[in-house]
């Protein structure tokens, strides 16, 4: 894995020039904001009904204006909208190369195909572990600034593991989408891949089989729902698949 260093500098500085970087932040802000809106409403129903607010939606969606419930919204969130913003970002970094038609130039340079790959992979899951921690913070200041009672530091403390859990665990789902992006040459495979990911995924939870679809676990985990060893098994052999399957196809497929 010679220059994998540079190709990672390389990624990073593709990231800091797209407008990528700024629409997934702006994404992700938004779930800490519309969580802020529900406490709003549960702590004053009578003047979220004044204002044209819906409380009785936010009521059976969150349950009562305090940190457990909003940061088990925060957790939420990211398991049922983070395959596709983290979608988004796997997207980005593996299908502009064939949109962009740089390609050819990035596998003319004098480094491997499978550096080049992990580079992409660690710029994933650092962007998306950095968009992760913009939640959690954002999250913080929204609920001190909506005035959510206080609760000790070990309850804080556990939401916050339990949303990083739920971050990561989508996160590993995100590499089948990567290789959608590098087998279908661009940006519309990966994210219909995606979607339908996130579609399939809310019909087998609700028919009570999401424990053995991976989309489906991170939204059970973070709702505190008990796993067995064979939903974790059945994701991280999900993640394998793409890492691999991706590998695979800059390491083997015609790249002419």
């Amino acid at each position: 894995m010679g220059n994998l260093s540079q190709a990672v500098w390389i990624e990073l500085l593709k990231a800091r020039r797209t407008k990528m970087l700024l629409f997934t932040t702006l994404g992700f802000s938004l779930i800490p904001l519309v969580g802020g809106l529900f406490m709003i409403i549960l702590k004053d129903p009578q003047l979220a009904r004044r204002i044209g607010l819906i409380s009785v939606k936010a009521e059976i969606t969150m349950g009562s204006a305090d940190w457990p419930s909003y940061l088990g919204f925060l957790s939420l969130a990211i398991a049922a909208s983070g395959i596709i913003l983290f979608g988004f970002i796997v997207s980005y970094v593996f299908g502009r190369e064939y949109s962009d038609r740089t390609v050819k130039d990035l596998l003319a340079l004098p480094t491997s195909r499978s550096t080049i790959v992990l580079a992409k992979f660690v710029i994933v899951g650092s962007w998306s572990l950095v968009l992760t921690l913009l939640v959690l913070l954002l999250g913080f200041v929204v609920g001190i600034l909506v005035g959510l009672p206080p609760v000790s530091s070990q309850m804080l403390w556990q939401g916050s593991i339990n949303v990083s859990i739920t971050a990561v665990l989508t996160i590993l789902l995100v590499t089948p989408i990567a290789f959608f992006a590098s087998a279908g040459r661009g940006y519309i495979p990966p994210m219909v891949a995606a979607f339908l990911a996130m579609a399939i995924a809310q019909v087998v939870a609700v028919l009570g089989w999401g424990e053995f679809f991976p989309w489906a676990i991170p939204g059970l985990y973070s709702q505190g729902e008990e796993l067995g060893i064979l939903s974790y098994v059945i994701l991280m052999l999900t993640s394998l698949a793409g890492f691999a399957g991706t590998f695979l196809w800059w390491e083997l497929a015609d790249q002419t």
